[in-house]
């Protein structure tokens, strides 16, 4: 295998320890704060040798990218998604034939994975130094995409610390936080802006200033109550569940008792929040890539202006606003397709990937013995059971988170509507899973009872 080659370069790259022993609920929650605070450190780090006034090129799409323009956190989690997108795109084509059901091919992709990330961090950052995106000051352009790469690769790092320390994963605590905090500050700021002195910037002081001015302007809550409304919406389909009966096979065949097991639930958005994830660092790369060809003299993919896309397909890709709709719907139009679909083509791949298809699932359960009340206990027939369901969950999930993203983004919702979509979801899974421990730790039989150690 072509991926073989690499493993000598997994040898030298540092990597975090995974924990020997059984780790407690509160030394994992100690981990989880503890890189969350050094996460925002990092982000107040500001870059040397960044010309001032340069633009976000990315603002709509910072949320998801979880960092913090203008600081060594630039790139954000841009590499770790995007080394990500190559991977699943390879494997999803069987260009790589790799079967992540077993140990060596899954280390095998995430090393490979880790090199990708660090690889794309020094890619990126020479990118947005060398097409302008980031503007330098004269001779500090090495130096600047030093910087760069060392916050990426910090980033990367991060990850792994929360993935194997602490509760969920970096990636999704990264956006979560960076996410909230716009949020917070977006909603209540008061503070006077410095562009604009005299302007309070948050929605609800600068609301409350307008009333006392005597020229209340409600329109400007818009994005304020186009957060609720998705945050609301997005609880309501993460808690959506399909619900299959299923009971204990036979005692003979697994050693346990026969009987009525329980409900086994498939979650509406199966898929969880990934397609987005990677639909949203999609689009980052077609404009970075736009950058790249105008630079050579080959506008191919559009042309970009003050960090900014002006023409073409990089124009088209990105993220419009309410006020587009009614100047050029046909650009709305064609932007709602480009990310409904690739949403779609992301939730189906890392189902497939993830070992979440029909086929994987129906195995794990007939391995454990699990049954179907009124099926007959056979693999071919919890497999067709579950294709009934999992592929219409997948496409369905991966359209509804879509849709939400795609309709919040259009209004502007604070934290982008693809953020906050996303940080219901990755804070939903996160409460689970600290609920899980928590639990397991105050009734430790019931770890043994689930697999664990």
């Amino acid at each position: 295998m072509i991926l073989d080659a690499l493993k000598p370069l997994f040898s030298l790259l540092p990597e975090v320890r995974t924990p020997h022993h059984k780790q407690s609920f509160n030394e994992k929650l100690k981990w989880t704060a503890i890189i969350l605070v050094l996460y925002f450190f990092l982000m107040l780090i500001p870059l040397y040798g960044l010309m001032p006034g340069a633009v976000d090129q990315f603002a709509q799409l910072r949320a998801v990218l979880a960092g913090s323009f203008g600081s060594i956190l630039t790139l954000g989690i841009g590499p770790i998604v995007t080394s990500s997108i190559v991977l699943q795109v390879l494997v999803g084509a069987k260009i790589l034939n790799l079967d992540l059901s077993r140990h060596e091919h899954k280390s095998l992709f995430q090393g490979t994975q880790k090199v990708l990330a660090i690889v794309f961090s020094v890619f990126e950052s020479a990118i947005m130094v060398f097409t302008g995106v980031l503007a330098p000051s004269p001779g500090s352009e090495m130096l600047l995409i030093l910087q760069l790469s060392i916050g990426a690769i910090l980033v990367i790092f991060l990850d792994e610390v929360i993935s194997k320390w602490g509760f969920g994963s970096g990636v999704g605590l990264f956006i979560a936080a960076g996410v909230s905090q716009t949020i917070i500050t977006g909603t209540f700021n008061f503070v006077p802006s410095v562009t604009q002195p005299g302007i309070l910037p948050g929605m609800i002081p600068g609301f409350i200033q307008s009333v006392v001015n005597g020229s209340p302007n409600p329109a400007s809550l818009l994005p304020l109550f186009a957060t609720i409304i998705v945050f609301l919406v997005a609880v309501y389909g993460e808690s959506i569940r399909v619900e299959i009966p299923i009971s204990q096979g036979s005692a003979r065949r697994h050693g346990k008792i026969r009987g009525n097991v329980g409900k086994y639930p498939l979650k509406f958005i199966y898929a969880s929040n990934m397609p987005v994830i990677l639909t949203s660092a999609l689009l980052v790369n077609v404009s970075l890539i736009a950058s790249v060809f105008q630079k050579i003299g080959l506008p191919i993919f559009g042309t970009v202006s003050q960090g900014r896309a002006i023409s073409g397909l990089a124009l088209y890709l990105t993220t419009p606003t309410l006020s587009v709709l009614w100047t050029d719907p046909l650009r709305v139009l064609v932007y709602a397709i480009f990310y409904l679909a690739f949403c779609v083509l992301f939730a189906v791949l890392w189902v497939e990937i993830g070992s979440l298809n029909a086929r994987e699932v129906s195995n794990q359960l007939y391995n454990s013995g699990i049954q179907v009340p009124g099926f007959r206990s056979s693999k071919t027939q919890l497999y067709k059971l579950m294709k009934r369901y999992i592929p219409a969950l997948t496409v369905f999930g991966g359209l509804f988170v879509g849709i939400l993203a795609f309709g919040a983004d259009l209004t502007s919702a604070l934290g982008g509507g693809t953020g906050v979509l996303l940080t219901v979801g990755i804070v939903y899974k996160l409460y689970e899973e600290i609920a899980q421990e928590q639990l397991m730790d105050t009734h430790p039989m019931l770890r043994k009872f689930l697999g664990g150690k």
